[in-house]
């Protein structure tokens, strides 16, 4: 785990007073929980706390996260162009099912509910009701005070949830880079065989343990990922993730989904190509005032942690819930066969320039084209879907 600690870390920006203290207090809360668990914890539990801890986690602070003043930017603060492009795909679904709700679960800045509603608008296809399912009170408000400002008139069709629907759902569930960000487990292979990277203390210092595996699903993955590669054998010291909790997720999204789609924007692979023997240090990064690194045990509080998705372990976990995989392609295809030329071609000249730009930024292969990846699950729906029109890649799951 030297290297992944060690990579970029020079670089980062020191964090102001205030942060650090808020870090120092995040970090008492997980040494404690270290210390009432005997001496170590799960890599997923210490990133369950490092973003989700009430009040402490990342993403339950409040420190700016999204933009060019945040850590990262993502799509839809990238582009209205792309919420545009998704709306058509969700105006088609709701069209099939006679109209319904959309529910977006973690809604960021609010910036694609703003931009998803406006479009869904000029579509005539507005949802009877969009749910957004925040658990963070901080994101919550900046939300609110966005829809309030961008998008008055449709702001009252918005409802916010601290859980999924009681009822039975109706309509389209977008989650845009969400998953990336559930808790993982990290597992290294070593000459007595798999082994689970925890996380233990020593002097008020976080590091690594090394331990036989905590979940016995654990070891059912990795076989599995044994059988993928088939002759080929993942080397000593090779480390990567195991987000079981994405695909927990996409059971309870199951549970309530009568009919509509599931559609799933995120980074990630098919696993053979995640679990590559040539990929040995795994896809977990960091990310800190626009820059990456790979040290998930400073920063505490104040920067992002994700993994890329096993996109395969996502379509195996849908069939056993019934649903179907709709369609599985690349962002790229996806904003193409949705018609993201078509969107800019009507764009009004003045910004045409900026627009061109930010379509190479979401489409070109060595941008966020390839690297990002689109996934639709459905529910009684029985109309080929929009997105993957171009370019259908679910025979490389």
């Amino acid at each position: 785990m030297s290297e992944r600690s060690n990579k970029s870390v020079a670089d980062l920006p020191p964090p102001g007073a205030e942060a650090e203290a808020h870090s120092a207090r995040l970090r008492e809360l997980i040494v404690a929980e270290i210390a009432a668990a005997g001496g170590a914890i799960s890599f997923a539990r210490f990133m369950e706390l490092a973003l989700y801890a009430p009040g402490l986690g990342y993403y339950s602070a409040g420190a700016r996260k999204f933009g060019a003043a945040g850590d990262f930017i993502t799509a839809p603060e990238l582009s209205p162009l792309f919420a545009r492009c998704v709306a058509r795909q969700c105006a088609q679904v709701l069209h099939g099912l006679g109209q319904g709700d959309v529910l977006e679960v973690g809604a960021g800045s609010g910036v694609l509910a703003a931009d998803l509603l406006a479009a869904l608008a000029e579509l005539g296809s507005l949802p009877e009701q969009y749910f957004i399912l925040e658990l963070s009170a901080d994101l919550r408000e900046r939300q609110q005070r966005l829809l309030r400002e961008r998008v008055p008139e449709w702001s009252s069709r918005v409802v916010w949830l601290n859980r999924l629907p009681a009822a039975p759902f109706r309509g389209v569930v977008l989650a845009n880079e969400l998953l990336d960000a559930l808790p993982v487990h990290l597992f290294t292979i070593a000459e007595m065989g798999p082994r689970e990277l925890l996380v233990g203390e020593t002097g008020g210092t976080l590091q690594w343990r090394l331990a036989p595996l905590t979940d016995a699903r654990l070891q059912t993955r990795i076989d599995a990922i044994h059988q993928e590669l088939s002759e080929e054998q993942l080397p000593a010291g090779y480390t990567s993730e195991i987000n079981l909790a994405a695909e927990a997720w996409l059971r309870s999204m199951a549970d309530v989904l009568q009919a509509g789609a599931i559609l799933l924007i995120d980074y990630g692979f098919p696993r053979r190509e995640y679990y590559h023997p040539q990929r040995a240090g795994g896809t977990l990064m960091c990310h800190y005032r626009h820059r990456a690194h790979g040290d998930p045990l400073i920063m505490l509080g104040l920067q992002d942690i994700t993994a890329h998705l096993d996109f395969t372990a996502l379509a195996e976990a849908a069939l056993e819930v019934d649903l179907t995989v709709a369609g599985y392609t690349t962002q790229g295809a996806f904003l193409l066969a949705t018609g993201i030329t078509e969107q800019l071609a009507a764009t009004a000249a003045a910004q045409q320039l900026q627009r061109a730009q930010e379509v190479k930024k979401l489409t070109l292969p060595h941008e966020m084209g390839e690297l990002f990846k689109v996934m639709a699950l459905t529910r009684g729906v029985d109309e080929p879907l929009l997105g993957f029109a171009w370019r259908d890649l679910r025979t490389k799951l």
